[in-house]
């Protein structure tokens, strides 16, 4: 449990749970676990000696052995429109991103759970950075902690509070299960960050064994990042559909809502590609597949990033996309672009990796049209 380069214990890589049993192997009541999470997070303290109703004897047995670690604060960046990006460095080198939405009655923070992302869906930023590693928990959690603290000392952010939590930052949060799970216990329990579990969301690209796992572990919202309804053009959007197809990702997401049960439903997330997949056949396919399923579709205008190859839908086809949705009862909306000037929109973050995948060779060759 030692943090990488540290030997310490590092409190924020334990959940509730996790801590209370910690606590015990240094001869601890579970109870002062309690305490230590309140101190962490409800009142964003990162220093024992400011633990004030911990014994003397316990904070400094803290002080020697354990540490409250967080990434470093490397950049940050405040878009015209409100979003906040910041970078974080890691320890060992790498480098990755959150992002803060802010709205009128709600604040969504975007969290990152890997080093880069250990798939390679062809139009996203981050997956042309190639993959290092998983996060953990604590570097997970960590990323909601520093935003807290980063969002209250901006004089032009300190009005604005964290409500949503959307695992959709760098990486395939279902490829990091064990510790994602520990930090989405963090957001939902009330000695953490006490939110709602329809305002924590797990995005997928459709990690199949792992999203029959997460509905059994913890009550959380769903997105899957679906961006075609027929096999041959997911498999070269996000390659994972050649491992887990259309009708196993659909029979999948059947077992997440469960028979009966009405108020479970989807986000399926469609990104509209120019040309690729924003053509009413596509739509048609859509309506198709997911009539009569309990979801919402979420469509995401392109964001661009350099050499992506991809072009983004103009807003002509968009509309006309949704209305074929619309007509036949799907549910849809169209994502409102955010943080595009500061690469802070969806399929822009990017951090700094030390790949170990090599995926920058293969995204080197050329594809749909590279010199776009």
């Amino acid at each position: 449990m030692a943090s990488l380069t540290s030997d310490k214990v590092n409190l924020l890589d334990f959940d509730r749970a996790g801590l209370r049993a910690f606590f015990e192997t240094i001869d601890e009541k579970p109870f002062r676990a309690d305490q230590v999470l309140k101190w962490l997070y409800h009142h964003g303290v990162s220093d024992f000696d400011q633990m004030t109703n911990l014994a003397v004897t316990l904070r400094e047995k803290l002080q020697a052995n354990c540490e409250i670690y967080v990434p470093e604060l490397e950049h940050g960046h405040l878009s015209n429109d409100g979003t906040s990006k910041w970078i974080f460095r890691l320890r060992g080198g790498n480098s990755i991103e959150a992002v803060f939405i802010p709205e009128k009655n709600r604040g969504t923070l975007c969290v990152s759970s890997q080093v880069g992302c250990a798939l390679d869906c062809s139009f996203c930023s981050t997956a042309r950075q190639g993959f290092n590693r998983n996060l953990s928990t604590g570097e997970i959690i960590g990323q909601v902690w520093l935003a807290t603290q980063l969002l209250g000392q901006n004089p032009a952010t300190k009005h604005h509070r964290i409500t949503n939590v959307v695992m959709m930052g760098m990486g395939e949060p279902l490829l990091n299960f064990n510790n994602l799970v520990k930090a989405l216990n963090l957001m939902l329990d009330d000695l953490g960050y006490g939110l709602s579990k329809r305002r924590v969301t797990v995005s997928t690209s459709g990690v199949l064994p792992a999203m029959d796992k997460l509905r059994e572990a913890v009550d959380v919202s769903l997105a899957v990042s679906l961006h075609a309804a027929n096999d041959e053009l997911r498999s070269e959007l996000v390659p994972l559909n050649k491992t887990y197809p259309i009708e196993q990702l659909m029979e999948t997401c059947q077992r997440w809502v469960g028979k009966g049960d009405r108020k479970r439903h989807i986000m399926f997330e469609y990104v509209m590609l120019d040309g690729v997949n924003d053509q009413p056949q596509h739509a048609r396919e859509l309506v198709k597949l997911l009539k009569g399923f309990p979801c919402k579709v979420n469509l995401i205008p392109f964001n661009p990033f350099p050499k992506a190859g991809y072009l983004r839908s103009s807003d002509e086809a968009i509309n006309r996309f949704w209305q074929i949705l619309t007509k036949n009862k799907i549910v849809a909306t169209c994502r409102q672009t955010r943080g595009d000037d500061i690469d802070a929109a969806c399929g822009q973050l990017a951090g700094q990796v030390n790949d170990r995948s090599k995926r920058v060779l293969k995204f080197m060759k050329p594809r749909f049209g590279e010199n776009l």
